[in-house]
């Protein structure tokens, strides 16, 4: 489903039944036919306060999602839509409505925090919606937010995370936007007109105190600061006075609504498709629909299993299974490549070894871009191997194919040399020399014959040696030589016969070369691809980190002009630790880069000697 996506309605992602959550597996087939990087958007809040009908709009719909008229929560678990991006070309929107909050009906109220949590972990974009203002019955009720702290590792060594370790949550979680339904404040601070963004900040920041109730009130706001650098906020009018119009909006026209409403909506959408960016991963691994119903998987089993989902190993898992699809796809390509781009038999290895190196050079790339975290190398040793195992029996088509064709062509060309042998032309005196010219004549003529391939010398000396016997004995009978002219032309037999053998001996020889210089350019061309991906992932990583310490860097100065300066000099350490971090990353780059290296010539069908040393001259450019 890389183009062409018709989804004509939402399905059910995630559900929730007595407390438990399941993937279905519907939802993830349809993902797994999604190759297109995706944009996903997810909506949470309490229930009953109009997230449906926000989704619908964004899939360019009224109705899809249930919005219902009651006081019953309609949406269980997560639903997901996959319609087109309208902005975005070769994309897919992913738009997933979490079941409301705070349902009285949910006999556990954790389930809430799951749901939450997943929403957070799947979308590249989080919209909060409520109802009212932002004040501190609002931020209580986003108590869930706290609890992401414990919900969820980062690492598979670290226990679970607190607000101290935020830095690690920013490069996975998503964009958080607050969207405020049935607004009826005037964006006024202090007497002066505000934005949407300001109001937002504003309600952010902490209250001053010590007292366990302020602590508790200021923790919503720690977190959305610390977890979420990058935040926006849209501001609602009621969608209409109209109480029997408001039950039933997904059918109210455009001009039964209030049309503040309309422009509101209209922005908040202009803002989704225009700024909500592509699900990303750590090292900018881009999430596609398969990728994106992997996570899905991984993160409710953990959740199932009673232990903590860990971000690492969400990644990890879904880094086996896409570096064996990348495997499959590099492999493909090479062979299917190879098939539209060769004609057996090839006049010449080299010829073959020509089109193998290009074939290769496209197939390691595309390992390249699909691949990640193959630490050890081991998926990119299987496609050397691979690929060198499919070029071997190219190489053995082709000289069945070069076979197959001399043999057809001598067969044709010995005519008239069979029809002298079995009607006796060449058992007469002077028989032996016409024997010899017509002989000649079928070699100039085989070597006029194009493209024979590999095998052509083999061919034609495997045909000389059927006629050894033929030859003697013509010889022998030929009356018009004397003994000693009869020896001479022996000789000179035997002498061509083994020239012709060191002639081929010569050519394997020079095959052999070929084909161990090609896996000696394979090899560099392996390391120098792996080189530039290494450095790609490497400037990734740093921008990443350089990231982390900017947003703490902008937190640090927004807790000191607040005032609080013991939670500005703890962000400090952080700030100083990231900094550490960033100088020993850079300082081991060249050590990084060799030990990686190394681990791939290990393992390569090139010489080890030789493998060692293309790294060595590879690393030493670091």
């Amino acid at each position: 489903m890389a183009s062409g996506l018709n989804m004509p309605a939402p399905i059910c992602l995630v559900e929730n039944r007595n407390a438990q959550l399941s993937v279905n597996q519907r939802a993830i087939q349809i993902l797994d036919k999604i190759s297109q990087p995706v944009v996903v958007v997810a909506i949470a809040g309490l229930y009953r306060t109009g997230k449906s009908y926000l989704m619908n709009r964004l899939a360019g719909q009224n109705r899809g999602f249930p919005l219902g008229s009651t006081v019953q929560s309609e949406t269980k678990g997560i639903w997901m839509w996959c319609v087109p991006h309208s902005t975005k070309p070769n994309h897919t929107l992913v738009l997933l409505d979490t079941e409301g909050l705070g349902d009285v009906e949910k006999g556990d109220p954790k389930n809430d925090s799951w749901i939450f949590a997943l929403a957070v972990l799947l979308s590249s974009t989080f919209v909060y919606n409520s109802l009212g203002t932002i004040n501190h019955q609002a931020l209580e009720q986003l108590h869930y937010v706290t609890e992401l702290t414990e919900l969820i590792r980062t690492k598979t060594s670290s226990s679970p995370a607190g607000v101290k370790d935020s830095a690690e949550f920013v490069s996975f979680f998503p964009d958080f936007v607050w969207t405020i339904r049935d607004f009826m404040l005037e964006l006024k601070l202090q007497g002066r007109p505000i934005t949407e963004d300001e109001y937002l900040e504003n309600a952010l920041k902490l209250v001053p105190g010590n007292n366990p109730k302020i602590q508790a009130s200021n923790l919503p706001r720690e977190c959305i600061r610390y977890f979420f650098p990058k935040r926006k906020c849209f501001v609602f009018d009621r969608p209409t006075s109209d109480r029997s119009v408001l039950l039933n909006i997904e059918n109210a026209s455009n001009d039964q609504l209030d049309p503040k409403f309309q422009e509101q909506t209209s922005i908040f959408l202009s803002y989704i498709f225009t700024c909500a960016k592509t699900k990303t991963l750590r090292e900018r691994i881009v999430v596609t629909g398969s990728r994106l119903g992997t996570l899905v998987t991984t993160y409710v089993d953990a959740i199932n299993s009673g232990t903590v989902p860990c971000l690492e190993n969400a990644v990890t898992t879904l880094a086996q299974r896409e570096n064996s699809v990348a495997v499959q796809k590099a492999a493909d390509h090479y062979s299917e490549q190879m098939a539209q781009r060769l004609e057996l038999p090839t006049d010449t290895l080299q010829e073959l070894l020509d089109v193998h190196t290009a074939c290769e050079k496209e197939a390691i790339a595309i390992f390249m871009e699909r691949s990640f975290k193959d630490e050890n190398r081991e998926f990119q040793k299987t496609l050397m191997e691979l690929i060198e195992r499919r070029k071997a029996d190219v190489m053995v088509r082709n000289e069945e194919a070069s076979n197959k064709y001399c043999q057809q062509e001598l067969t044709r060309l010995a005519k008239s040399l069979t029809e002298g042998i079995s009607t006796g032309r060449f058992s007469m005196p002077g028989g032996h020399k016409l024997y010899l010219a017509t002989r000649e004549k079928l070699e100039q003529d085989y070597w006029q014959v194009p493209r024979k391939g590999v095998k052509a010398k083999e061919a034609l000396q495997r045909f000389l040696q059927s006629q050894a016997a033929v030859e003697s004995s013509i010889l022998q009978a030929d009356t018009a030589l004397t003994d000693g002219e009869k020896a001479l032309a022996a000789e000179r037999a035997q002498k061509e016969a083994a020239e012709q053998e060191q002639e081929l001996l010569r050519q394997k020889q020079k095959e052999q070369q070929q084909l161990m210089e090609d896996r000696e350019r394979s090899h560099r061309e392996n390391i120098e691809q792996l080189k530039a991906k290494l450095i790609r992932e490497r400037e990734e990583l740093l921008r990443d980190q350089a990231k982390m310490m900017d947003h703490k860097m902008a937190e640090q100065r927004a807790l000191l002009e607040e005032g609080f300066k013991k939670k500005s000099d703890k962000i400090k350490e952080e700030i100083n630790h990231l900094k550490n971090n960033i100088e020993a990353m850079q300082k081991d780059s060249g050590n990084f880069f060799d030990k990686a290296l190394r681990t791939l010539a290990t393992a390569v069908c090139a010489p080890v000697v030789l493998a060692v040393e293309a790294v060595k001259g590879i690393a030493s450019l670091f």
